[in-house]
């Protein structure tokens, strides 16, 4: 009986996911029970415009940073303050705290410029801006504690059951989670647990131990009422929240909980600047631009250069954009080295950015809901191993669920098992070539590094145990002449390991890793064709994997996006759009029978920033203005 109350939730799950209730842009190719509606990620409603002015524009100076602060405290909700053309040198850090509805921009990333030799008095992820929450690390102190979370696990429910509510208001950041399980029955498993087993490392993604399965919210209902910072009481209550729980496998053995915080940070944006941290010396671990419990809150048109570990930091947020930027270097390329780091977060959107000598440019540490698409990632330094080729993404901590990936050019995408168990990652018209066009030879400064041919490993993409329910669909995926094997040979398009040791750890094997694996019209340059095999498609699973069979797509038709519902108003008029994918024709990247054009962010550094091929220069000059002309 005990396993067959997990099957019976993944079934009443799938019939009630509100996805199948009305079309989505995947629908015929996905199952509903493998995807989500992926339109709501990022800042709800769109980057706001029309907001303004509050104050004097700030004159380039050099010092405290206070002056830029100060203004940010004193302006109104919807309005932004103006930085002009020039740079500041500033000896501390810009924080943003739980002062909502502003901006804080440039004059565009090639006119202001912000240079900072010491950081920000952070709550959370250290940064040098740092928008957060007036409540800190809520993971380890909620100022509300940990309250129980009774009912309404299906999943696509906007409702959920709490047996208390101590100062939920109607639009706090709430965060979910749940035990992580005990035993593996097959299907769902959220594991974290180091060797033998899920994990070489254990945990990791900033979950609480032991918990690493979560997604971030927002209350937007409760007794009755849908009235913004309206209180909830009573108990036993139910609240609803701004979007379907994610995952299937919700449910009362696993002890759900829920934590919020009482001033969570929301509607603040950061435009159209420069951001320069090398002279900060900062310790490991610490940011450019971080976010903690935030929502609806964005990065855009800003070129971050030279940062600690990671450009831009998310943590227990929701529903960030990070759009138009350029990432340039991190002080870490030895060991951790980030572009966009979404931790214990949901819902980000990530899109059209330019990541240059960035180690790991998109890193899930732990991510839910998310999308990632139209990315460039060109010289993905790391130092410590002379000729390796990293990925462009990595699913990098067990709670990675539910995300989808799609357009982006890099060299490759990697589910590893460093810190445990993934589910449903969707893998949508990217180009993973398998390669670089340099790699790291040797030397400790970067104007002065040799560079030369990669070594290896030469992979378009990995899928590690315990990667279940991943979907590659209308992919671009390796490089003629290299790629050898169509999987798990020399220089394969798909490896996908059964089993492994890592660090002397023993990952155990998995064979529903391959099993619940869906592919279906990816162009690969073993077969140069583009494959369209029934057998390829999970059609047929039994058992507790029943409810996650994807039925045979009917055509080979797709769409041209799984998240847009038309061409982005950002796209150049002339760049065909899709722009990869088996469908795609006469496309302007040599070598893949024209099923690949180049993205706008690919033109920009190329064309406009006239970036090397090999991304062995840099930083170079960048403003998004400029780039992105529709």
């Amino acid at each position: 009986m005990a396993r067959l109350r997990p099957f019976i939730l993944y079934l009443l799950s799938s019939i009630v996911l509100p996805a199948a209730a009305h079309p989505q842009a995947w629908s015929g190719i996905l199952a509903p029970s493998r995807a989500i509606d992926w339109s709501g990620a990022g800042v709800i409603g769109g980057i706001p415009a029309g907001r303004i002015q509050c104050g004097n524009t700030i004159a380039p100076y050099s010092g405290s940073p206070s002056v830029i602060n100060d203004a940010i405290a004193a302006c109104p909700a919807n309005h932004f303050v103006q930085l002009a053309a020039g740079t500041f040198n500033l000896s501390g850090g810009i924080v943003i705290d739980h002062h909502n509805n502003v901006t804080l921009r440039g004059m565009g990333a090639d006119k202001t410029f912000l240079v900072f030799s010491a950081t920000g008095s952070c709550t959370g992820p250290p940064g040098d801006i740092c928008v957060q929450s007036g409540d800190g690390y809520i993971t380890t102190h909620p100022p509300n504690g940990f309250v129980s979370w009774t009912g309404g696990y299906a999943k696509g429910s906007t409702v959920i059951t709490l047996a208390s509510v101590p100062n939920l208001v109607i639009g706090n950041t709430m965060v979910l989670d749940q035990l992580d399980d005990r035993s593996d029955d097959g299907a769902v498993y959220v594991c974290a647990f180091k060797g033998p087993g899920c994990s070489s490392q254990g945990g990791g993604g900033a979950q609480r131990q032991g918990r690493a399965q979560y997604q971030v919210v927002t209350v937007t209902g409760c007794n009755g009422s849908t009235t913004p910072g309206f209180l909830c009481s009573g108990t036993n209550v139910a609240v609803t929240i701004d979007r379907g729980l994610d995952m299937p496998n919700w449910r009362a053995e696993q002890a759900p909980q829920a934590w919020w915080s009482s001033h969570p940070a929301s509607g603040v944006g950061i435009e159209d600047m420069s951001l320069d941290h090398t002279v900060s010396h900062r310790p490991p671990g610490e940011g450019g631009i971080s976010f903690l419990v935030a929502t609806n809150s964005w990065v855009k048109g800003v070129r971050d250069i030279d940062s600690q570990r990671t450009h831009v930091e998310v943590m227990y947020s929701s529903h960030i954009t990070v759009r138009d930027s350029y990432f340039f270097l991190t002080q870490s390329h030895r060991f951790e080295s980030y572009g966009v780091d979404c931790l214990t977060s949901s819902d980000l959107l990530v899109e059209n950015n330019i990541f240059q000598a960035v180690a790991g440019p998109m890193m899930m540490n732990s991510c839910t809901g998310s999308v990632w698409a139209y990315n460039y990632a060109v010289n993905d330094y790391y130092s410590l191993g002379p000729g390796w080729i990293l990925p462009m993404s990595s699913a990098h901590a067990s709670g990675v669920s539910m995300i989808l990936q799609e357009g982006n050019i890099g060299p490759e995408f990697a589910s590893d098992n460093f810190h445990g168990s993934h589910q449903f990652v969707t893998e949508f018209r990217n180009f993973w070539a398998g390669t670089e066009p340099a790699c790291y030879q040797s030397g400790t400064d970067y104007a002065t590094i040799k560079w030369g041919p990669c070594l290896n490993p030469f992979i378009a993409t990995q899928i590690d145990p315990f990667s279940r329910f991943y979907n590659y669909v209308g992919n671009v995926l390796g490089t003629p002449g290299l790629s050898k094997s169509y999987q798990n040979g020399e220089h394969p398009i798909y490896f996908i390991k059964s089993g492994n040791i890592d660090q002397g750890v023993t990952i155990i094997e998995d064979p529903n890793t391959e099993a619940t694996l869906m592919r279906w019209g990816n162009y690969d340059t073993v077969n140069a064709a583009a494959r369209f095999e029934p057998n390829e498609v999970p059609s047929k699973l039994a058992g507790i994997l029943a409810p996650f069979s994807n039925p045979i797509p009917a055509s080979k038709k797709i769409p041209p996006s799984f998240y847009l519902s038309a061409k982005p108003s950002w796209w150049p008029a002339r760049k065909p759009w899709p722009a990869i994918g088996p469908d795609v024709h006469g496309g302007n990247v040599p070598g893949y029978n024209g099923h690949a054009y180049t993205i706008p962010a690919e033109d920009c550094y190329l064309n406009t920033m006239k970036g090397s091929s090999d991304g062995a220069d840099g930083p170079l000059t960048f403003n998004a203005h400029t780039c992105y002309k529709p």
